[in-house]
């Protein structure tokens, strides 16, 4: 199945200049000085199935508790609570300084001990090989960079899955639903990847790509689940 005809995923093609400069606007204040709103935003858009998408991931990682996984855009620290529960060692990567205070602040308060880096997806700080899973739940389109992908290849171990959450789609067809499955669409967040050659992109970084759809009572959540090759 082809992810650039089937997911809801995000493209900034896909709006006029100074729309999408206004979106990309909302979401930096989203991720930053707004961070603090994050959980709240994402339960309202997401009829409050946030989690249940985010948490979909856990079944693709290919790999057992005591295995080593990154989070990468970590966000508020949801999955990687998650992960730590179930007894992965688990690693979390955010740009944004706002994201890792909320995610340990409310870690720690779990009892949690997180491990967060403040880092770039491009430019991992961390040795080559070290990890037996890679997982981003809702990134932007930083993720699908030729430069990005490189990187978390390179830190996977050969076999090691990138497991991508590219979004939901809210299959209601009650007025909430629908309104909100078309703030989607205007604000960019629906229709194809804004690249020509998706799978082409993972192999040139040493990935095989598959696509799962999995199937909510109320929604639908697709992800990307590439596979590290040998010797990749």
């Amino acid at each position: 199945m082809n992810i650039t005809e089937s997911a809801p995923t995000g493209n900034p093609g896909a709006a006029p200049g100074l729309w999408w400069k206004l979106v990309r606007f909302g979401f930096r204040l989203l991720y930053n000085e707004m961070a603090w709103t994050y959980d709240a935003v994402s339960y309202v858009v997401s009829l409050g199935q946030w989690r249940d998408w985010v948490r979909t991931s856990l079944r693709h990682l290919g790999c057992e508790p005591g295995a080593d996984v990154l989070e990468v855009a970590h966000g508020t620290g949801n999955l990687l609570g998650d992960l730590l529960r179930e007894g992965f060692n688990a690693v979390g990567l955010d740009l944004s300084p706002a994201m890792g205070r909320i995610a340990r602040r409310k870690l720690l308060r779990c009892g949690l001990y997180p491990n967060l880096v403040r880092g770039d997806a491009a430019r991992l700080p961390f040795r080559s090989g070290i990890f037996d899973a890679v997982v981003s739940t809702f990134p932007t389109e930083f993720i699908i960079r030729q430069g990005t992908l490189s990187e978390l290849a390179r830190v996977l171990r050969p076999g090691g899955r990138l497991v991508i959450v590219f979004g939901g789609i809210l299959t209601g067809h009650d007025p909430i639903s629908l309104a909100l499955e078309w703030a989607y669409r205007v604000t960019g967040q629906r229709g194809p990847l804004p690249v020509d050659d998706v799978d082409g992109l993972f192999e040139a970084a040493g990935f095989k790509l598959d696509v799962a759809c999995e199937e909510l009572p109320r929604s639908q959540v697709w992800l990307a689940v590439a596979t590290k090759v040998a010797g990749g």
